[in-house]
């Protein structure tokens, strides 16, 4: 009988820990990838170690009657608003035996030296990231610590309507909302009054947007599409009825929009960009993406996914800012 060579396998073993240089990359692929920032609608202030001022400077009439004396002729009031991003983090737990039988199976060694697929760990990165930034895009809008749900950090839902509250955005720039919520019917005239109520030093601006939800978006497509009542024909833009749009920019009267998927359905904004504020500390030490195999340290299957990072809105000036709720 002829003897056959057997050659065994051999077990590769894997370091426990992974918390690569790409770490950083990871985390603003999940914050910065949220729609509102990857879009360009904030303006994102990186590195905030741990709270930022944002200064306000505002002065009142400047311009007199010219004379030979100096004589000091306005006011200057500084006031500031902080920035100061909340440390967050994503915890999840993974069992190596969920994956023995997997198509991906062989990637993963034999016996006591198996390891997540490697291929399946950078899935899980991508997938949480993904995660992570569809929750920050709802939390830059409808955050609220003290809620049930989007609770990371307070969004600027709350913020401007505290604000509000407080009597820091003037009554005219406070639009109130149409009984019975937006409408196909009914859109036109509610985004127009968030552009009359635009302050006439604001119009024209060219960071200055609208800001509205998915819903409102849809609606006001629809209007455009063919609604006689608002002037537009029967066949809506360009008599191209429903086939009008396709995902191209949007404005209303003179005003550009922006979609915000992450904001609520019956609220709306008109603010300069540059007014609006993101921060994260995006290269500070905060900042992490492991993969940790836990047999080397207790003994068990399973693998561990940690990520931590810092997010946080604010606004600069509440006097330029358009409320519609």
């Amino acid at each position: 009988m002829k003897k056959r060579n057997v050659n065994l396998a051999t077990a590769v073993v894997v370091n426990s820990t992974y918390a690569g240089q790409f770490a950083g990359e990871y985390i603003a692929a999940a914050l910065l990838s949220a729609s509102t920032i990857d879009d360009g609608g904030l303006t994102v202030k990186a590195n905030i170690a741990f709270k930022e001022v944002i200064k306000k400077l505002v002065t009142g009439s400047i311009v007199t009657t010219a004379g030979c004396d100096f004589v000091p002729n306005s006011s200057v009031t500084l006031t500031e608003r902080i920035l100061e991003p909340k440390e967050l983090q994503v915890n999840l737990q993974l069992c190596k035996y969920d994956f023995v039988e997997d198509w991906e199976s062989q990637s993963m060694g034999f016996g006591l030296g198996q390891t997540l697929p490697p291929k399946f760990s950078d899935f899980m990165i991508a997938h949480v990231a993904s995660e992570v930034a569809q929750n920050t895009e709802f939390c830059i809008w409808q955050g609220d610590t003290a809620g049930a749900t989007h609770t990371s950090f307070d969004g600027f839902e709350k913020l401007i309507a505290t604000s509000a509250a407080a009597g820091d955005i003037p009554a005219a720039q406070q639009v109130t909302a149409v009984v019975g919520g937006l409408l196909s019917t009914n859109i036109i005239d509610e985004l127009s009054k968030v552009v009359d109520a635009i302050p006439a030093a604001l119009y024209g601006k060219e960071d200055l947007f609208l800001y509205i939800g998915s819903k409102a978006a849809k609606l006001y497509v629809q209007a455009l599409g063919g609604f006689g009542a608002n002037g537009l024909g029967a066949n809506g833009v360009a008599n191209m009825g429903t086939q009008w749009w396709n995902n191209g920019s949007l404005t209303v009267n003179g005003v550009k929009i922006f979609v915000c998927p992450g904001m609520s359905d019956n609220k709306m904004y008109a603010a300069q960009r540059s007014n609006l504020y993101f921060g994260t500390g995006l290269l500070n030490s905060t900042n992490e993406v492991k993969t940790l195999d836990m047999a080397d340290l207790d003994g068990s299957n399973n693998v561990r996914m940690i990520m931590r990072f810092t997010s946080g809105v604010q606004f600069g000036i509440a006097s330029d800012l358009v409320e519609y709720a």
